[in-house]
């Protein structure tokens, strides 16, 4: 009987579960590069809502001075804005920063410690008042990055109006955006 020779090189030899193998790496790295590089369809499109209506409502009504700015930085976008008028009204402004991060206005006629711990921390840090457009304002950090600026204004002994400014935006974005905000007049005989 006659033997014949055959190949023993690894690359000659062939088979089925070799080839299954190698098709599952490739479906397994096709499938990663799908998932990874894909866009995400969920993330959508921050839309502002129109604030600027409020702040004239809430000007008009005269029951708080009403801080907001006459126009939001370029790329900031206004979330939410609400007045509430009545026996204890309150004016709130959410924005987000081009970045992303949050800055907020609340005001009312309650006392800074309230808003303070309401919006910031209930164990702020009081730091130094910084000075806006001739006003002193206090400042306040927490642990977890917040940074707010404060101001309450006083009628005699009664506090017609408290306000903080206040987000996770940095510290100096903060204070620049406090330098463009505006009052309307408290009318006192409410």
């Amino acid at each position: 009987m006659v033997a014949m020779s055959q190949s023993t090189s690894p690359y000659a030899q062939r088979s089925y579960a070799g080839m299954i193998g190698a098709m599952i790496v490739a479906v397994v790295v096709a499938g990663g590069w799908y998932l990874i590089g894909r866009p995400n369809d969920d993330v959508k499109p921050i839309v502002g809502v129109e604030w600027t209506p409020q702040v004239r409502a809430a000007r008009a009504d005269g029951a708080l001075l009403i801080y907001a700015p006459d126009a939001l930085p370029t790329g900031w976008k206004a979330r939410e804005a609400r007045y509430l008028t009545g026996s204890e009204p309150s004016w709130h402004l959410a924005i987000l920063t081009a970045e992303g991060k949050y800055v907020g206005i609340d005001e009312s006629r309650l006392s800074v410690a309230k808003l303070v711990a309401e919006n910031v921390d209930k164990n702020a840090d009081q730091g130094r008042d910084v000075t806006i457009n001739g006003e002193v304002w206090q400042s306040w950090t927490d642990s977890g990055g917040d940074y707010a600026l404060t101001r309450s204004v006083e009628q005699g002994q009664l506090v017609v109006d408290s306000v903080i400014v206040f987000g996770s935006a940095p510290d100096q974005e903060i204070i620049d955006f406090a330098k463009t905000l505006k009052t309307g007049s408290v009318d006192l005989t409410r």
